[in-house]
């Protein structure tokens, strides 16, 4: 950094040089390339000198441009919020900086001098927007991860937004990446759909896809791809790249304490489950209520129903996982169709139900209501990817049950409290679980071929969001009606309206009876057909007339829950108790207060600098 002098104090209080090198200030400047991966470097180190090494002129020290600080701080203060470091203080572009008629100087001007002789052909090769959204076919740390999702975001403000639905245990945010052409918002009738990776920490090339689909849904609209384009802007898209980032952290360090040892069987056989669960040990995908079972008890009832079942009070009295919990929040405050989670250890698309229908039959075919639409969504990610429907491909145990890549997921592994049978028993989200091979964490150069063999794949599945009917349901006057069930004869699975009278019914192409009903008014009923090859949601209104509330309707509503206990989530507060406890412990507190780089700041004798951290 040039300068013909410096002097002391410096623009932050430091008497002496000798001051300024034993400050965390000065490690951190000295140690933030590594820091955050390459990124922001130099500009960081030399915005940070100016402040602890200023420029000296006529013995008076010149201070810093605010505006260079600004524009600094809006390029890289992602990349510390995506190691959950705080923006270093003595960057404050307020406090330390002033503005240019203040008599500031720019302290990149240097920077900036050599970047302009940078030979022409150099720039050629790299456009501006392909640093966002050029993939890098290496795995991701949970950093690496946020930054991409992020800078996708900024290079595609119009039609992408991160958000973030909560923490994991450790305290790592799950950050989730929507695309829509409007994005944040809620559009009438524009369906809602989400892929979710990395619910088991080891289980790591759906993790890797959905970050690279992340950016390729950027890119190619950018580029004016009409395919993705219309994808876009008639479908909502949320992408969750990992729900279990701590089990992830502890999967890459087994991984690579391994890759010590020569034997390779030893080496798979020993990483086969290290970091599968979440850092209090728990299995995501067994965390989540068990549904299935109430359903599987309601059936002897009369006018019995498998939709909306609401989450019994004794739930919340065992361990919810915080993932788990932020999870459940989210897939009921948004009006999601379709999902798919993904998974490794087999290849291919298991569908509802995953609990055995029989308590002693572990593994037995367990259809639920929509059997033909789970089977018609499996088969559309399954027959589109490159190789899943080829049964030479076939790996893992679903191979003696599994046909042409799709499986019952009872009948191939029966288990209680998992995600996708949460999704379709509690709201009107219908979701499959895709298992994208037989290596759960396989070497980084296959991830290429990974996310080739599934990126027709993804697409086609996004697009199964416009499948069946949309509509809305209001009354005489046209206004919408909340909570009013769609019926589908034959099919006792029932979905039903939102927030303005909309709804989305999944359906495969076919003849069908459809109903809407709503206490205080008269059902209506419509005749349905659904040829083969329609690419958008035939579109069936219904308006229904105010009636005193039918007998029938009466009885069928007594063996229904009302809409009272549905809404009741976690009733007595009990995560919140739970998560207050898990807070008092030591280890938690170390957990939340003190990230992974935090030892390399604390200094023998000096001051914790507590400023680095996030949530101090």
């Amino acid at each position: 950094m040039p300068y013909t002098q410096t002097m002391f104090p410096n623009i932050i209080g430091h008497k002496s040089r000798e001051e300024a090198e034993a400050g965390a200030e000065y490690l951190l400047i000295s140690v933030v390339e590594s820091l955050l991966g390459g990124e922001c470097n130099p500009e960081i180190r030399m915005l940070g000198c100016s402040v602890l090494a200023p420029r000296c002129e006529k013995e008076k020290v010149l201070k810093p441009c605010r505006s260079t600080c600004e524009a600094v701080h809006k390029k890289c203060s992602h990349a510390f919020e995506g190691i959950e470091m705080a923006w270093p203080y003595f960057l404050d572009c307020d406090r330390f900086f002033v503005s240019d008629e203040e008599g500031c100087y720019d302290p990149l001007e240097g920077l900036k001098a050599d970047q302009d002789l940078e030979p022409f052909d150099s720039m050629e090769m790299l456009p501006p927007e392909e640093s966002a959204t050029s993939m890098q076919f290496t795995y991701h740390s949970n950093a690496q991860m946020i930054s991409t999702l992020k800078k996708t975001e900024e290079q595609c403000s119009d039609i992408a937004r991160t958000y973030s639905i909560g923490r994991s245990m450790e305290g790592r945010e799950l950050l989730v990446i929507e695309f829509s052409n409007n994005p944040g918002q809620h559009e009438l009738l524009e369906p809602e759909m989400k892929y979710i990776g990395n619910m088991h920490g080891n289980e790591v090339m759906g993790r890797q896809v959905l970050i690279y689909l992340a950016q390729y849904l950027c890119s190619e609209y950018l580029l004016g791809n009409e395919r993705i384009q219309t994808l876009i802007n008639t479908t909502r898209i949320h992408i969750l790249p990992s729900m279990n980032p701590d089990g992830y952290e502890v999967a890459v360090s087994g991984i690579q304490d391994n890759n010590y040892g020569d034997d390779e069987e030893g080496h798979h056989y020993d990483t086969w489950n290290i970091g599968r669960n979440n850092a209090q040990n728990i299995d995501l995908n067994r965390n989540f209520p068990d549904l299935t079972s109430i359903a599987y008890n309601r059936r002897k009832q009369k006018g019995h129903r498998t939709d909306h079942i609401p989450i019994p009070d004794y739930y919340w009295f065992g361990k919810v996982a915080p993932e788990t919990y932020a999870v459940m929040k989210w897939i009921r405050s948004i009006p999601f169709v379709l999902s798919a989670n993904f998974h490794g250890g087999d290849l291919v698309v298991s569908y509802p139900y995953d609990l055995s229908k029989h308590p002693l039959e572990r593994n037995m075919l367990s259809p639920a209501p929509d059997d033909q639409v789970f089977k018609f969504l499996a088969r559309a990610y399954a027959n589109t990817h490159e190789t899943m429907s080829n049964e030479n491909a076939q790996c893992g145990p679903s191979r003696a049950h599994s046909q042409k890549g799709i499986i019952n997921g009872a009948q191939w592994s029966s288990f209680a409290g998992g995600m996708q049978d949460f999704n379709y028993l509690h709201t009107n989200c219908f979701e499959v679980t895709v298992e994208l091979g037989c290596d759960k964490f396989p070497p980084e150069e296959e991830l290429s071929l990974g996310w080739h063999q599934n990126h027709e794949a993804l697409l086609t599945f996004m697009e199964a969001a416009h499948l069946g009917i949309k509509g809305i349901v209001k009354d005489k006057e046209g206004n919408g009606i909340k909570g009013a069930r769609i019926s589908v004869q034959r099919i006792r699975h029932d979905i039903t309206t939102g927030e303005s009278g909309e709804y989305w019914r999944l359906l495969i192409p076919g003849i069908y009876i459809v109903s809407a009903s709503a206490p205080g008014y008269t059902r209506a009923m419509k005749k349905v057909y659904l040829p083969p090859g329609m690419h958008t949601a035939g579109r069936v209104d219904f308006v229904l007339p105010k009636a005193a509330q039918e007998p029938d309707m009466q009885e069928e509503d007594s063996t229904i829950p009302s809409l009272d206990s549905y809404d009741r989530f976690d009733p007595y507060n009990q995560f919140e108790r739970y998560t207050l406890m898990a807070d008092l412990s030591h280890n938690r507190e170390e957990r939340a207060e003190k990230p992974w780089w935090w030892s390399y700041f604390v200094l023998p004798g000096g001051p914790a600098p507590t400023w680095l951290l996030k949530h101090y």
